[in-house]
């Protein structure tokens, strides 16, 4: 994950995880996970002292690593299919706030409409009827 890469909504960003647990908690070896960050498929935080930490986001983004690994892609697709996940996750909030705004705009010009306009037929009626009236 990059660094200007959003972390996976609903899941802790709250980096705790030292090297070596996260490492056990997906099942690889924590030089695995530095070359995933080595090839930018992963941007574990860093303490002052510059050790990496993992969060719940990082340790779910490297299971998904691991399933499509185990899938046959290498890295360089690993990379492509979760850059295509993310802008399509983008692109999906991208349509919802459209569709909100479409929605909110079509409600508020509905209620711009003015009530006390007169059918065309009703309107014409009434003016003949007047005209006959003064004629």
């Amino acid at each position: 994950m990059s660094a200007e890469a959003p972390r996976r909504r609903g899941v802790d960003a709250k980096a705790v995880y030292v090297i070596s647990v996260a490492a056990d908690l997906v099942g690889m070896h924590p030089q695995t996970l530095r070359n995933y960050e080595r090839t930018g498929l992963l941007d574990p935080s860093r303490t002052q002292g510059g050790s990496r930490r993992f969060s719940d986001a990082d340790i779910a983004l490297l299971r998904r690593i691991q399933q499509l690994t185990r899938d046959g892609h290498n890295l360089e697709g690993v990379r492509r299919i979760l850059e295509l996940e993310r802008e399509v996750l983008g692109l999906r909030e991208e349509l919802v706030a459209l569709k909100e705004t479409a929605e909110r705009t079509m409600r508020e010009t509905h209620r711009s409409y003015r009530r006390d306009l007169v059918p065309l037929r009703q309107a014409a009626v009434l003016w003949q009827a007047a005209r006959r009236k003064g004629a």
